[in-house]
């Protein structure tokens, strides 16, 4: 009979053991406008440590002073079976963004994702290079979960039988508003661990909400001077002589050229790599990478990090790598700090001592058939799993102290990225191929604190060929990637007269993106980001035959794919772009509210309303806002170097007065965070006649003045 009994008690102990225990979350401020809240015991390992973040403290103070959003105490936290799960309520009319590097959506609520590092296959499952756990509402707040885990979420999907805001119960057979996706009342995450640490970023906008995110990271990356200049990645077998002879082309024929990227022929063996020179292609790598540099030209090299057999790293960095190996090449493990060392030393004594300037770092995210899979081990203790997710951010970390040692700044190529890595000096690319989706990616990159390029390869037509071509020029890295075809600025004669004037276009808007980036850095604004976050855009402008008589609570899907805006973006401060593809003669743009101009011309085009507009095979659309200053320079084949003058064009554009920051630095060390930097104020008005005048402050004694002479143009006239 006692024994009966124990058995019984413990029997029912086993079953509380398996309902969930739900967890009070306390929360605590740790930036102004930034809570943490922690549901039972998260793991040590996290995104945000592998990241190394350092809040920029000081940027902070320019954003509005906010209070707790009010449903961080309807948060509801649980943890079963060693799972953690969370669940973030929603109201009827909010959207969500972000959940990473999407490449076919933008509205995210209805979405079920796996957020788990992959290369893209495709659909916008959450399996991504970039499936950053932070997401963003339209009603100013935004949600992060600090885990290196394969996160499941169910972003307005799946709706609790006590919920009260549940979907009202309709008859298929007989109602015809019936919906497989009925409204959900809540954002719900599943993450596989004993405890998860969720932080809440307070507006009061949603552009606030990302700003606090990026400076919670340590603030958007700002590139060196010639990161933003035009880049050519050669194709895979090149010589030395190759290269060379190739950049005497661009510069013969008057293609702006500042960094060329060499592919995998470079190294003596790849997939698995060296990380050494070949002695055949490369018979002197200082001679030619100095050779280069006097040409104006860095280097870049393509690389994956997993270590051939033939390297002469190879036995030291045995011991300390993973389990399994990657195209027969062994994994080294990033998350102890002798394999990272290694990793290191070989990466500065093979390339960095001898003057590249950056990398490439292929292969870092999936496919799972040649990745390490979940059951590899690594002697740091991190499981796979984790490592998956933060190996991109290990390459990144590891690759961008060894340039910040040596006070010089970097820019370059990933393939996986995470939580936590808006300071990283990368952008991130794929082998996928979609221009619309492409530049769909490009908007998303705005939500997640990371970058990415619309980059140009083979094209099968010369209106595909520039079309594609005018995207990179708007875009964080204007970049051709000739690896398997060789193809070049010009190979399509019939075009390469509008692909040079792009070129250069992008090499006159130096100083505009250059402190866009600035701004990027120090006050946390995506330099490219989606229309959703103007101030004056209207999502109710967009009305389409499904959504006539359709909101959230109908079909909450429906409602995100069908209005939203995933092919036009704004890039910088005051541009709006609006990519025009292959095929195309004419398209819509939507204009947010305010008086709109055309960029090539100042011509008054629209306010707040829906246009179409038909600019040729020669024009990308570009609009600018009322009042807008765009910073000019003469258009050179080389970024300016640290102390070089420059001619200043200042355009206005429109009939507002008009006040716009420049910043300058060196372009190319880490001084400024050491307060060496200016920003100029340049400010345009009207006089007592009406007519516009511009002025620009003097450049302060002992700061940067990159600045030689200044003129104005006043594009719109009366």
């Amino acid at each position: 009979m006692e024994n009966m009994k124990k058995k019984m008690i413990l029997g029912a102990l086993a079953i509380l053991m398996l309902l969930p225990v739900h967890a009070q979350i306390a929360w605590k401020q740790v930036e102004p406008g930034v809570w943490k809240g922690v549901v039972g015991t998260p793991e040590d390992y996290s995104l945000l440590d592998v990241a190394a973040v350092t809040p920029l403290k000081e940027s902070f103070a320019r954003l509005p002073e906010v209070a707790l959003p009010a449903l961080a105490n309807e948060i509801v936290g649980s943890i079963q079976d060693g799972k953690t799960s969370l669940r973030i309520p929603l109201q009827k009319k909010e959207q969500l963004y972000g959940f990473g590097l999407n490449f076919q959506t933008v509205h995210q609520r209805g979405k079920i994702l796996n957020l788990h590092v992959d290369h893209y296959g495709g659909k916008d499952n959450g399996r991504t290079h970039a499936p950053v756990p932070f997401y963003i509402s339209s009603l100013g707040y935004g949600v992060f979960i600090n885990s290196a885990r394969y996160l499941t979420v169910y972003a307005g999907s799946g709706a609790r039988k006590d919920s009260p805001n549940a979907p009202v119960v309709k008859d298929r057979n007989t109602d015809k508003t019936w919906t497989a996706s009925p409204y959900s009342d809540a954002v719900s995450i599943l993450v596989p661990a004993p405890g998860a640490e969720i932080y809440i970023f307070a507006g009061p906008t949603p552009m606030d909400v990302i700003r606090r995110y990026n400076l919670f990271c340590g603030g958007g990356t700002l590139p060196p001077r010639w990161g933003l200049g035009f880049t050519q990645r050669t194709q895979k077998l090149y010589t030395a002589e190759d290269v060379e002879k190739e950049a005497d082309e661009f510069e013969r024929q008057g293609y702006p050229l500042d960094f060329i990227g060499l592919e995998p022929g470079w190294q003596s063996k790849a997939y698995p790599c060296t990380l050494e020179w070949d002695e055949k292609r490369y018979t002197d790598p200082a001679g030619f990478v100095k050779t280069m540099l006097d040409k104006g030209i860095r280097i870049n090299l393509w690389t994956n990090p997993y270590i051939s057999p033939e390297s002469e790293a190879y036995k030291e960095m045995y011991p300390v790598s993973g389990s399994h190996t990657v195209w027969c090449g062994i994994v080294p493990d990033l998350a102890g700090e002798k394999g990272r060392q290694l990793w290191k030393d070989k990466l500065e004594k093979e390339h960095i001592n001898i003057g590249v300037s950056g990398y490439k770092i292929d292969e870092v995210d999936g496919y799972d058939r040649y990745v390490w899979p979940d059951v590899a081990t690594f002697p740091s203790g991190i499981s796979a799993e984790q490592m998956r997710q933060t190996y991109g951010l290990w390459v990144q970390r590891t690759t961008a102290d060894l340039y910040k040692k040596r006070n010089q700044r970097t820019f370059g190529l990933v393939r996986a990225s995470n939580g936590g890595s808006s300071s990283f000096p990368y952008v991130i690319y794929n082998d996928y191929y979609s221009h619309q989706d492409f530049i769909t990616a490009l908007i998303n990159s705005g939500f997640s604190g990371v970058l990415w390029t619309p980059e140009v390869r083979g094209s099968k037509s010369a209106e595909e060929w520039l079309r594609r071509f005018q995207s990179v020029v708007f875009s964080p890295m204007a970049m051709i990637n000739a690896w398997a075809s060789g193809t070049k600025p010009w190979s399509f004669p019939e075009v390469a007269k509008q692909v040079k004037e792009y070129a250069l276009l992008r090499m006159q808007m130096m100083p505009y993106w250059y402190t866009e980036f600035a701004r990027y850095h120090f006050d946390g604004i995506p330099p490219f980001r989606a229309i959703n976050l103007e101030p004056g855009f209207n999502p109710e402008q967009i009305i389409t035959s499904e959504l006539k008589t359709s909101n959230l609570e109908d079909n909450p899907y429906l409602e995100a794919i069908a209005k939203e805006i995933k092919d036009q973006y704004m890039a910088g401060e005051y541009l709006l772009v609006a990519p025009m593809f292959a095929g195309q003669t004419k398209r819509t743009v939507m204009l947010p509210k305010g008086n709109w101009y055309d960029f090539y011309t100042g011509k008054y085009v629209g306010n707040g309303e829906r246009i179409t507009v038909s600019p040729g095979l020669d024009r990308i659309p570009v609009f600018v806002k009322d009042g807008a200053i765009i910073p000019f320079m003469e258009a050179t084949l080389h970024a300016p170097k640290a102390g070089q003058k420059i001619n200043l064009e200042i355009r206005h554009y429109g009939k507002a007065d008009g006040a716009y920051r420049l910043y300058d630095d060196d372009g190319e060390t880490f001084d400024y965070e050491k307060g060496v930097y200016s920003w100029r104020n340049i400010k345009v008005t009207r006089d007592k006649k009406g007519r516009l005048h511009g002025t620009i402050s003097k450049a302060e004694k002992g700061k940067p003045n990159s600045i030689a002479t200044v003129t104005w143009k006043f594009m719109t006239q009366e």
